[in-house]
Protein backbone atom coordinates (compact mmCIF):
# COMPACT_ATOMS: atom_id res chain seq x y z
CA UNK A 1 0.00 0.00 0.00
CA UNK A 2 1.23 3.47 -0.87
CA UNK A 3 2.27 5.58 2.12
CA UNK A 4 3.32 8.94 0.73
CA UNK A 5 0.98 11.33 -1.02
CA UNK A 6 2.98 11.10 -4.25
CA UNK A 7 2.82 7.30 -4.17
CA UNK A 8 -0.93 7.45 -3.60
CA UNK A 9 -1.31 9.78 -6.56
CA UNK A 10 0.83 7.47 -8.71
CA UNK A 11 -1.38 4.54 -7.72
CA UNK A 12 -4.50 6.48 -8.72
CA UNK A 13 -2.96 7.42 -12.05
CA UNK A 14 -1.97 3.82 -12.69
CA UNK A 15 -5.55 2.66 -12.10
CA UNK A 16 -6.91 5.23 -14.56
CA UNK A 17 -4.27 4.45 -17.17
CA UNK A 18 -4.87 0.70 -16.82
CA UNK A 19 -8.60 1.16 -17.39
CA UNK A 20 -8.05 3.30 -20.49
CA UNK A 21 -5.44 0.92 -21.91
CA UNK A 22 -7.76 -2.05 -21.34
CA UNK A 23 -10.43 -0.28 -23.41
CA UNK A 24 -7.94 0.56 -26.17
CA UNK A 25 -6.60 -3.00 -26.29
CA UNK A 26 -10.12 -4.39 -26.49
CA UNK A 27 -11.00 -1.99 -29.28
CA UNK A 28 -7.95 -3.04 -31.31
CA UNK A 29 -8.80 -6.72 -30.81
CA UNK A 30 -12.32 -6.09 -32.09
CA UNK A 31 -10.94 -4.50 -35.26
CA UNK A 32 -8.50 -7.38 -35.73
CA UNK A 33 -11.32 -9.91 -35.28
CA UNK A 34 -13.30 -8.18 -38.05
CA UNK A 35 -10.31 -8.54 -40.38
CA UNK A 36 -9.87 -12.20 -39.43
CA UNK A 37 -13.54 -12.92 -40.12
CA UNK A 38 -13.45 -11.16 -43.48
CA UNK A 39 -10.32 -13.08 -44.51
CA UNK A 40 -11.87 -16.37 -43.35
CA UNK A 41 -15.02 -15.70 -45.39
CA UNK A 42 -12.88 -14.94 -48.46
CA UNK A 43 -14.45 -11.51 -49.00
CA UNK A 44 -11.49 -9.50 -50.28
CA UNK A 45 -13.27 -6.12 -50.46
CA UNK A 46 -14.55 -6.35 -46.89
CA UNK A 47 -11.17 -7.62 -45.70
CA UNK A 48 -9.36 -4.72 -47.38
CA UNK A 49 -11.69 -2.16 -45.83
CA UNK A 50 -11.51 -3.69 -42.37
CA UNK A 51 -7.71 -4.01 -42.59
CA UNK A 52 -7.42 -0.31 -43.35
CA UNK A 53 -9.44 0.51 -40.22
CA UNK A 54 -7.57 -2.03 -38.10
CA UNK A 55 -4.19 -0.70 -39.22
CA UNK A 56 -5.18 2.81 -38.23
CA UNK A 57 -6.43 1.66 -34.84
CA UNK A 58 -3.34 -0.50 -34.22
CA UNK A 59 -0.91 2.30 -35.01
CA UNK A 60 -2.91 4.69 -32.85
CA UNK A 61 -2.69 2.24 -29.94
CA UNK A 62 1.04 1.81 -30.59
CA UNK A 63 1.46 5.56 -30.45
CA UNK A 64 -0.29 5.61 -27.07
CA UNK A 65 2.01 2.87 -25.78
CA UNK A 66 -0.58 0.10 -25.55
CA UNK A 67 1.34 -2.04 -28.06
CA UNK A 68 4.96 -1.83 -29.10
CA UNK A 69 5.32 -0.13 -32.49
CA UNK A 70 7.16 -3.06 -34.03
CA UNK A 71 4.56 -5.51 -32.72
CA UNK A 72 1.81 -3.43 -34.32
CA UNK A 73 3.73 -3.28 -37.61
CA UNK A 74 4.28 -7.03 -37.50
CA UNK A 75 0.55 -7.67 -37.01
CA UNK A 76 -0.34 -5.39 -39.92
CA UNK A 77 2.30 -7.02 -42.11
CA UNK A 78 1.05 -10.52 -41.40
CA UNK A 79 -2.57 -9.58 -41.99
CA UNK A 80 -1.64 -7.87 -45.27
CA UNK A 81 0.20 -10.99 -46.42
CA UNK A 82 -2.84 -13.14 -45.60
CA UNK A 83 -5.07 -10.69 -47.45
CA UNK A 84 -2.88 -10.89 -50.55
CA UNK A 85 -3.09 -14.69 -50.43
CA UNK A 86 -6.88 -14.60 -50.97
Amino acid sequence: MANTSSAKKAARQTEKRTAVNRIRRSRVRSFLRKVEEAIASGNKDAATASLREAESELMRAAGKGVFHKKAASRKVSRLTARLRAI
